[in-house]
């Protein structure tokens, strides 16, 4: 149990939180980066033109070291680009075809992952990666609509391409965890919209839950935490990727309804990351600090990170986004002080 003004560092910080236990303040992070758009209108404000990588600009805002390592895709490499096209899969035949061209090895820079590494062993950085999922890796190769049909017009194509995605997933993840053991990891799969999933439960259960379960085991062994990167609606899958075994889900888009209150209360165990309304971020201090209040009570009670809902959007201005980080600072210690008042009162 920390006590009074101990601060943690950004590993112990993570784990208190992701575990539900007191913590200091929350982590204050910009966890999907910023748009290039975004980024060419704070240059033009006054951000630094020296400022070019991610970390650097981390650094300027006084941010935590978050870390996505890698996003891994299965279209990865020169071979696929004479091969593949959106929507060229459609038989087993022609996806036989493709195959060699989807699944090459997307190298490790260990190089370039070496001083995230170390910053990891101090207990300075929080690392993750990405993985294409079960949901998003189809629909690459088919295209958006074909894909949705083949779920009932070709599921002998969808079960093969699924089952190569996880053989694929476990050698991406054996290779990962040779050099580093990344703290947490997400599956891209962005199978929602504003009105909810775009599949049923039940081709949930028979295309993509047997196939998680294959590889999620693996993850946790490794002490990795899985989580769903899923745009929209999440409310009603959660239940689904719960039931596969994945611990969280981000980013929790605010304009898509999502409710962090609502998904706690269903969901007592399970982490997020993200839910801070972006569409806020350009309209004043005290919108802003309605929002951190909203936030602020589900925050405090652990396995909850704030963070922006998405990336920071080009409408907010290089001042609007420093505001908006002195607020976050202010309402992570409101968050850590109440956390640890939670405790101490019993």
């Amino acid at each position: 149990m920390i006590l009074k003004g101990e601060a943690m560092n950004n590993q112990e910080r993570f784990r208190a939180i992701m575990n539900f236990q007191p913590y200091d303040r929350l982590p204050i992070l910009e966890w999907a980066g910023w748009w290039d758009k975004t980024l060419e209108r704070w240059r033009a404000e006054g951000l630094p033109m020296s400022l070019q990588d991610g970390g650097s600009i981390q650094n300027h805002f006084g941010l935590d070291l978050y870390k996505q390592l890698d996003w891994f895709g299965i279209r990865w490499g020169e071979g696929w680009k004479k091969v593949w096209k959106p929507g060229i899969v459609w038989s087993l035949e022609e996806y036989d075809r493709v195959k060699s061209g989807l699944f090459l090895k997307q190298p490790i820079d260990e190089k370039k992952w070496e001083p995230f590494v170390h910053a990891q062993q101090r207990g300075d950085a929080v690392l993750w990666f990405t993985l294409d999922g079960f949901f998003w890796g189809p629909r690459g190769m088919m295209g958006v609509e074909p894909h949705l049909y083949a779920f009932y017009d070709h599921p002998e194509v969808m079960h093969r391409i699924n089952a190569d995605i996880a053989e694929w997933m476990l050698g991406v993840i054996e290779r990962v965890c040779a050099v580093c053991k990344p703290d947490f990891m997400t599956f891209g799969e962005d199978m929602s919209y504003n009105h909810g999933p775009m599949i049923s439960h039940e081709l949930f259960n028979e295309f993509m839950l047997p196939y998680y379960r294959k590889v999620i085991p693996v993850l946790k062994k490794n002490g990795i935490i899985p989580l769903i990167d899923s745009d929209g609606d999440i409310s009603v899958p959660a239940h689904w990727f719960t039931d596969a075994g994945l611990e969280g889900i981000l980013p929790l888009e605010r304009q898509a309804g999502t409710d962090i209150a609502a998904l706690r209360a269903s969901h007592p165990t399970m982490k997020f990351i993200g839910h801070f309304d972006k569409m806020t971020m350009n309209q004043g201090e005290n919108r802003m600090r309605e929002e951190f209040e909203r936030l602020l009570p589900t925050a405090a009670r652990g396995g909850f990170i704030i963070s922006c809902d998405h990336q920071t959007p080009p409408g907010v201005s290089y001042q609007d986004y420093q505001l908006y980080v002195r607020l976050f600072r202010e309402y992570a210690e409101k968050a850590g002080a109440m956390s640890r008042n939670r405790v101490h009162s019993g």
